[in-house]
């Protein structure tokens, strides 16, 4: 994994900064939505996927993304689950303990990566909940559109932050 602008304390922040009162299949549509509106003005090509553990809620793929895109989203989204953490921070974790979950056997490289761009949903009170993946760009930019709606999201009136 090439080097990250992101800190494991960076990111460790992130995910406790940005939790949910509540997350219903709308707030994924929403969330969903707003990330392919700035692809869109923006042009990125991007594939945006957010789901829950058993459900799929939201996916959308923009002009350029390919099919290889959808097998990215998956396994993004597999080691977010597994994990409970952003792909990126389970990456930037396993090479700050030097250690390739890929060549010792540990994790199967055609269900999971440590490619920045999934992030987990959490709700106070409850937990993780799901996951939302963004799959075209590097890593980190992936994992930057995922963080910005969610804060764009939570700053909407009636989406109270308190206790979060």
């Amino acid at each position: 994994m090439n080097q990250s602008p992101f800190t494991v304390a960076d990111l460790e922040q992130q995910e406790r900064e940005l939790v949910l009162e509540a997350f219903t299949n709308e707030d994924a549509w929403h969330i969903g939505s707003s990330i392919v509106e700035r692809a869109i003005a923006e042009k990125l090509p991007v594939a945006v996927d957010v789901r829950r553990p058993d459900c799929q809620l939201f996916r959308a793929a923009l002009t350029g993304t390919t099919s290889d895109q959808g097998e990215w989203l998956e396994r993004k989204s597999a080691t977010t689950f597994r994990f409970e953490a952003s792909s990126l921070l389970v990456g930037l974790r396993m090479t700050a303990a030097d250690h390739d979950p890929f060549v010792s056997g540990w994790l199967d490289s055609a269900r999971y990566t440590l490619a920045g761009g999934s992030f987990p949903v959490r709700v106070t009170g409850a937990g993780m909940v799901a996951a939302i993946t963004v799959s075209g760009l590097s890593s980190e930019e992936d994992h930057t559109l995922i963080v910005g709606a969610l804060r764009d999201y939570r700053a909407r009136p009636g989406r109270g932050t308190e206790g979060a």
